[in-house]
Parts: C-alpha cells; sequence; structure tokens
C-alpha cells in the first residue's frame, strides 16, 4: 500500500493511542471553532461543523468539550483566536509535504515546523513550491460494501463531486472544495457515513521511495510534524511499499 494513499492515514488515525487523545481532542475543538466561526453553530446548516461533530463523536470525545467549542466559534464563550495557516516543504528524498497548521501563535507554529524539517533530513520551502504537486479538493473516502459503485456515483455526481474512484479499500469521492458541504449533506441524507471526510491536498504526482534509511526519515518526520501542537494534518506524496 502506498504512504500517500488516505487510506494508510485513515487506519494511522484509527490507532491513536490514549496517551495521544488528549491532543487529537485539542484539534477537534481547534477545527470545530473554525467551522463554527465561519458557517455558525446549527450543525443542520453547516455541514462543515456537523461532519466535525461526527468525527469527534467517533472519537469519544465528550459532548460538552463539543458544545464548547462551537460556543467559542460562535462567540458565546470566549475563546483564543486561531489562524489557519499552509506550510510547504521538502522531505528526505524530495518528497513535497503540505502541512495544515492552526495557531495561536504564528512564531512558534513557525518555528516548530521549519525545525522539525531542519531535523530530519528536509526544508520549509516558500509558498507555492510545492503546491503545484497538489490538488486541494473535498474527499470522502468509503469502504467497500458500503454501498453499490453505481448508486454511490449517482449519488456523489449528483451532488457536485468532480469523480469517484475505485479501489481494493473502498471509494474515493473527490469534488471542488466549494462542493464540499453539499457533496457531505447528500452523503448524510442517503445514510453514507465515510471512513474519512475532509478538505485534503491529494497529490498528483508521487515520489517513488526505495531506500530503507529515507524511508524511515519520512515515517519521523511525518510523527514530528503530527505531534505539534499546531498542526492539523500532514500530507505527502511519496510512494512506498509494506516492506
Amino acid at each position: 500500500m502506498a504512504k500517500h494513499n488516505k487510506w494508510s492515514k485513515v487506519k494511522r488515525l484509527k490507532a491513536v493511542t490514549d496517551s495521544r487523545r488528549g491532543k487529537v481532542f485539542s484539534r477537534l475543538s481547534r477545527d470545530i471553532t473554525l467551522a463554527a466561526k465561519a458557517g455558525g453553530g446549527d450543525v443542520d446548516g453547516n455541514a462543515r461543523l456537523r461532519t466535525l461533530v461526527l468525527k469527534a463523536r467517533d472519537a469519544n470525545m465528550p459532548a460538552e468539550n463539543v458544545d464548547r467549542a462551537i460556543k467559542k466559534g460562535t462567540g458565546e464563550l470566549p475563546g483564543v483566536v486561531y489562524e489557519e495557516i499552509t506550510y510547504e516543504g521538502y522531505g528526505p528524498g524530495g518528497v513535497a509535504f503540505m502541512v495544515q497548521a492552526t495557531t495561536d501563535n504564528k512564531t512558534r507554529a513557525a518555528k516548530d515546523v521549519r525545525s522539525a524539517f531542519s531535523r530530519h533530513g528536509g526544508n520549509l520551502a516558500s509558498t507555492g513550491a510545492v503546491a503545484f504537486q497538489f490538488q486541494h479538493a473535498g474527499q470522502f473516502l468509503i469502504a467497500s460494501g458500503t454501498i453499490a459503485e453505481d448508486a454511490l456515483m449517482e449519488i456523489a455526481l449528483e451532488a457536485g463531486a468532480d469523480d469517484v474512484l475505485t479501489s481494493e479499500q473502498g471509494f474515493e469521492v473527490r469534488c471542488n472544495v466549494h462542493a464540499f458541504d453539499k457533496v457531505s449533506h447528500a452523503l448524510e441524507h442517503k445514510g453514507i457515513k465515510p471512513d474519512s471526510a475532509e478538505i485534503a491536498y491529494i497529490p498528483t504526482t508521487t515520489v517513488p521511495v526505495t531506500d530503507q534509511a529515507v524511508a524511515a526519515l519520512i515515517e519521523k518526520l511525518h510523527d514530528v510534524l503530527e505531534e505539534s501542537d499546531d498542526v492539523q494534518a500532514v500530507f505527502s506524496n511519496e510512494e512506498m511499499d509494506e516492506a
């Protein structure tokens, strides 16, 4: 299975240990606050918020934490002001990275991300140096056996999706960023629960990795970046098999 394959990330996130659960809750809280700030606190009228609330429920995040995060976003409760930043960089072996952060301190976030790259055989790049190797799009991953391909194709395309891809793991629905909410609502209306639903950076080109030492450095860079409190998501374009 290629490391850039999003199903790998889903399995990785589902295997989060109890020791890291607090960080997962913190990241979800920030995303929920930002979604509520951008689109309001009504989950029925804010598909992005609804998706995050469902994700929080799957992670066993306490309901009061979710409610508090929403109220911070709508201004009903005082809270920290977060900013969303996307960093671009190159890792070991020339692998391209897109790192999404949500932070209340841009200086700290930039320092942490730059340090992670420099300590693991990579470097932070200027804006636009890496992004052209990715498609910024809505992405839904739906496990095999959930629905027939033809039926999913009809639902997704009618809602504005651009494509439905199939693999051994299941289906991948892609859509324009602006169509994310509509596609999300259409899937939910039909009772289809994706394993993952997010605005992602999907690689359009991949970098084969065959050297074990380079592969280990890439794995470590992923781990260090994902451990950062400010980092919400990490996308990269390496391709390496399980071996």
